[in-house]
């Protein structure tokens, strides 16, 4: 009985191996731009801006069903996300007033995994995303006014590149709707944010404690091609 089990058993898992073959798996590539800022509950939020980044890499779709309505597709991409330091005061320790200027770049490699409907060129698609955190680049100037007076003082971030302040691994999740031609050419437009906060959360002192309870967030505009199988 068992023998007979892992027989068709080894039956099925060869006729779905077959199945796909022939269901013309493509490999693809995408290449366009992030819109990105923080979502969650952030201090001093109008001081952080959106921020255009760059995001591209490779995919692979494969078909569940044979009229390629329905596939599963996996990509691996290079994502610049971030935020713009707007130059606008807030109030900041011992009630001085502090200005913010420059930008952060976070590099991400972004691992989604979606689910795809391709209804006669219409594509929906969903699923969720594994993100690792490459590098930082944080070049942000502040300038702090005494709050009794006196000489402004400029300082500029230091450790640029330093992400030990950083959760490196991050879930998160994707959906978008977009159009692809029978050629494989494709427009999408994208969401992507995360589930869990960046920053870790034992520590107050990146961006004085601003960042604790942020996430990630991005609106994504990409074009993508899929190779034609044979």
């Amino acid at each position: 009985m068992k023998k007979t089990a892992i027989l068709a058993a080894s039956l099925l898992a060869t006729a779905a191996i077959s199945s796909v073959q022939a269901q013309d798996i493509r490999l693809g590539l995408r290449a366009g731009a992030n819109y990105s800022n923080l979502a969650g509950n952030i201090q001093n939020q109008a001081t952080y801006n959106n921020k255009v980044g760059f995001l591209g890499g490779v995919m692979l779709n494969v078909p569940l069903l044979a009229d390629n309505f329905l596939s599963l597709q996996p990509e691996v991409l290079y994502s610049q996300k971030g935020f713009e330091n707007k130059p606008t005061e807030y109030t900041g320790l011992l009630g001085s007033k502090q200005k913010r200027e420059g930008s952060v770049n976070y590099n991400y490699l972004d691992v989604p995994v979606l689910l795809k409907v391709n209804a006669g060129g219409l594509i929906l698609e969903a699923g969720p995303q594994y993100s690792y955190l490459l590098s930082a680049n944080n070049q942000t100037k502040t300038t702090t006014t005494p709050a009794l007076g006196g000489e402004p003082t400029v300082a500029e971030a230091q450790n640029k590149t330093d992400v030990s302040a950083l959760n490196r691994n991050e879930l998160g999740y994707l959906a978008g709707v977009g159009y692809q031609a029978d050629n494989g050419l494709s427009l999408s437009l994208r969401y992507t944010g995360a589930f869990s906060d960046f920053v870790k959360s034992d520590n107050s002192t990146y961006f004085n404690g601003d960042l604790k309870n942020a996430r990630h967030s991005a609106f994504q505009l990409s074009l993508g091609y899929l190779i034609a199988g044979k």
